[in-house]
């Protein structure tokens, strides 16, 4: 199935100049929306995961199916204050200011391999310090998986040193 055909150009949003790509229309299509997580299963089949862990917001979406269909555990990477546990936190830098992620001290056992996911690869910055996160609770990152990759902001160059893979690349 041709992704693309589901994700739709929004242009100057959130702000002139910027080309949003929307995947509403594949989350609506349960054909769609199942064969991008099929299709990411594939890629990380020859992988070693112990667990899947995402950021917030629109990586649970590609994270929860796909760890469902792996029989996986799901991590969950959370801005402060949303865990009601005890967390570890990896605060970054952002193009324009700052933020933090936060993930229970027992979601990750020392050597688990985790498999992190989100829905775009843009700048890299989130994902880096998700990697950053999951090395700081004593895991390895086992691969990290996009349903899109936008190209041309180089994300790629803030994941050196770990195997990534995404579905469709602009």
């Amino acid at each position: 199935m041709k992704l693309e055909s589901f994700i739709r150009d929004i242009p100057d949003f959130p702000k002139p100049g910027i080309m949003f790509k929307d995947i509403t229309p594949l989350l609506s299509d349960p054909s769609a929306f199942q064969s991008s997580i099929n299709s990411l299963q594939e890629l990380v089949k020859s992988i070693k995961i112990d667990a899947i862990a995402a950021a917030e917001a629109r990586g649970f979406l590609f994270a929860a199916p796909l760890a469902l269909q792996l029989k996986k555990p799901l991590i969950l990477l959370r801005k402060p204050g949303k865990l009601p546990y005890k967390t570890h936190s990896l605060r970054y830098d952002l193009e324009y200011g700052s933020a933090e992620l936060h993930m229970h001290t027992d979601a990750v056992k020392p050597g688990d391999n985790i498999l992190l996911i989100d829905d775009v690869l843009a700048t890299g910055g989130t994902m880096k310090a998700a990697c950053e996160l999951v090395k700081k609770a004593g895991g390895n990152v086992a691969a990290c998986a996009f349903l899109i990759e936008l190209s041309f902001l180089k994300g790629k160059d803030q994941l050196q040193g770990y195997e990534y893979f995404s579905l469709v690349t602009y």
